[in-house]
């Protein structure tokens, strides 16, 4: 995918977000183990969350801010990777959090990989504000599947 603007890029990010949620889904349907379809279920519903607060910061942040210009930015096709996903229907929370990490991981890196490549300071900033909040929501969703291990 090529990305001209932040604002761009932002949306895409919500939309990988998404992506994510539907391929929970998808596992949910797929997995056997009642442990994991929990798993899955708890992704399914933070991602959605994720990608509506994402949303809400599009909507409010500033205009100079969104309309940052970057030149030939690509990243990879997340709706293929998401859809390419399999896991046997076995699959363990460990699988699925093991998952989670991987895709998680790949998109705040995009962020901070835009945030490091930006000349103006005030949007420098704001990505790595992003990149913070992406990271604690991260933290919390390892602690809360942790904590579900012990139900």
């Amino acid at each position: 995918m090529r990305i001209q603007q932040l604002r761009e890029l932002l949306d895409y990010i919500a939309e990988c977000r998404l992506d994510m949620a539907k391929m929970y889904h998808r596992l949910h349907n797929q997995a056997d183990s009642s442990r994991a379809k929990l798993v899955l279920e708890y992704f399914e519903k933070h991602q959605k969350d994720v990608a509506q607060h994402l949303e809400d910061y599009i909507d409010a942040a500033p205009s100079k801010i969104l309309d940052a210009w970057y030149k030939d930015f690509v990243f990879e096709d997340f709706k293929k990777r998401c859809q390419d996903v399999m896991l046997p229907a076995n699959m363990s929370e460990d699988d699925v959090l093991e998952l989670h990490l991987e895709l998680d991981n790949a998109l705040i890196a995009l962020l901070e990989k835009t945030a490091a490549s930006s000349s103006s300071a005030e949007v420098k900033s704001a990505l790595e504000d992003l990149v913070r909040v992406e990271k604690i929501h991260q933290h919390r969703l390892v602690h809360s599947t942790i904590r579900m291990e012990d139900i």
